[in-house]
């Protein structure tokens, strides 16, 4: 599997996103994954706020989770069923405003995915829409999967054996997350100025359709669920 990232102009606020890719992408060709960081996408929505004092920058996280709680280091909330910092409102690279995530960025995915299709002639092709995350009890961010469209999220492993004969009985990998933690390393997370990269060789099942649901799970059945015991409720 090859990861490579595409340096490109700097990405303006209500650019167009499409013709941005076709500008900047290099020839991709049947197999490829084309990896975009959400940053841009929402930059290409107009998700973006002026920069803001502490009281309403509050109000945009709660507004953009699920469920928030302020913590010693900032907001920690719950957004597209993932835990995240801020719910995703984030300064860096803005010149100065706030940036959001995507509106829908699996919708986004597939739209991308549409568009770069008909470009390039092609029959199969992943799109993938990156974001960075905190892991518990581990120090800086890795990527993640904001949406993806053209492959399936996830491998699933149960009941399958492993090399001594042992039955699974858990073990599931999520794919496009972890496309999106190899395409993060190479794109960077400052001024690298790589928003886009693509992803050759990778190990991917194509298809149609995809579940957006495929990598959710009840929070009742999380491994981590006695961390969140103190949350009475989530906004779905």
């Amino acid at each position: 599997m090859i990861v490579t990232a595409i340096k490109t102009p700097i990405f303006k606020e209500g650019q167009d996103l499409p013709v941005f890719l076709f500008k900047n992408l290099p020839k991709i060709k049947d197999g490829d994954v084309v990896v975009v960081t959400s940053k841009i996408v929402a930059l290409a929505e107009g998700r973006v706020a002026e920069k803001v004092d502490d009281k309403t920058r509050e109000k945009l996280i709660k507004a953009e989770s699920q469920y928030a709680m302020k913590t010693k280091y900032g907001w920690l909330a719950i957004r597209d069923n993932m835990v995240m910092a801020g719910a995703g409102v984030d300064e860096s690279n803005a010149n100065g405003k706030i940036i959001l995530l995507p509106k829908d960025s699996f919708k986004t995915a597939s739209t991308i995915r549409k568009a770069l299709l008909r470009k390039f002639g092609l029959k199969k092709l992943g799109v993938l829409i990156t974001d960075s995350r905190m892991l518990p009890l581990r120090s800086g961010t890795t990527g993640v999967a904001m949406g993806y469209a053209g492959i399936k999220g996830q491998k699933d492993y149960r009941g399958l054996k492993d090399i001594f004969g042992r039955v699974n009985k858990v073990s599931r990998v999520s794919v496009v997350d972890s496309l999106a933690a190899a395409a993060v390393v190479v794109m960077g997370e400052s001024a690298e100025r790589s928003p886009i990269a693509v992803i050759s060789g990778a190990p991917v099942e194509f298809a149609e359709r995809v579940n957006r649901h495929a990598l959710d799970i009840d929070i009742k059945e999380d491994l981590y669920q006695p961390l969140f015991e103190r949350i009475k409720r989530i906004k779905y």
